[in-house]
């Protein structure tokens, strides 16, 4: 099947259809493995057993930046080449997108208390990515406010372009100011600077969590186009009626 065939919904439901269920099971067995390597992951010598807060903290991080740069790709996807299913996928992935980076705030002020004596500062990286939470809630107002999908897609799409030039600023906030926030230490040019025992189950939790996200998203998915089309055929009802 070519990409472009997605662009009808009928066959995009079929494929979600077919796809879900091995999706779901592919993480389910990927958190099962990850969560054997995190009960078997060393503490840090510094930290101690804080530092497993990372195996939740990172991959809630790296969701909740991946989710917005994938809308960014729908709000294209919209404005630009009109495709049907763009906004359908923006819209599906902005609740999920800020329970992410909700945890991904949460779990930073859990770890950040023992570390450095306080849950919040405000810190480049936190202020940054606070502001991308705020964002998620804005496009989540958006997108219940306006009732017609069409209006709100565009809007929100244009909403979303604008916030995805904090992306790079959380991205490179480290490296730009001086912040409490450690540096990347995963994804680095000289390679990754966290000691195997850790870094193989830390890379397990995330590819779970992307797992899930993808068997959420596509789901979501799947009920905005059938919640589209029960509200076309509500309209056609309507009209039907006032036209007898």
């Amino acid at each position: 099947m070519a990409w472009i065939d997605l662009a009808n919904p009928t066959r995009f439901l079929r494929l979600v259809d077919r796809a879900l269920p091995w999706l779901a099971a592919a993480a389910v067995l990927a958190f099962a493995y990850a969560v054997v390597g995190v009960l078997g992951a060393p503490d840090d010598y510094q930290q101690g057993a804080t530092v497993k807060i990372m195996f939740v903290h990172v991959p809630s991080a790296w969701l909740g930046m991946f989710c917005w740069g994938m809308m960014s790709v729908s709000a294209l996807g919209t404005l630009v080449f009109r495709h049907p299913l763009a906004d359908v996928a923006a819209k599906a992935a902005v609740p999920l997108g800020a329970s992410f980076t909700f945890l991904c705030l949460v779990s930073g002020a859990l770890w950040g208390k023992p570390m450095w004596g306080t849950y919040w500062v405000w810190d480049a990286r936190l202020t940054s990515v606070l502001v991308m939470f705020v964002m998620y809630l804005g496009l989540l107002a958006l997108w219940r406010t306006v009732e017609d999908p069409i209006r709100a897609g565009r809007a929100a799409a244009i909403l979303t372009l604008v916030g995805a030039l904090n992306l790079p600023i959380i991205k490179f906030s480290v490296d730009w100011w001086n912040t409490l926030h450690q540096p990347a230490s995963v994804v680095r040019l000289d390679g990754p600077t966290i000691h195997p025992s850790i870094l193989v189950p830390l890379l397990a939790m995330t590819i779970a969590f992307t797992l899930l996200f993808v068997a959420l998203h596509l789901a979501a998915m799947r009920n905005e186009v059938l919640r589209r089309r029960v509200r076309t055929l509500r309209l056609l009802q309507a009209q039907t009626a006032r036209g007898a």
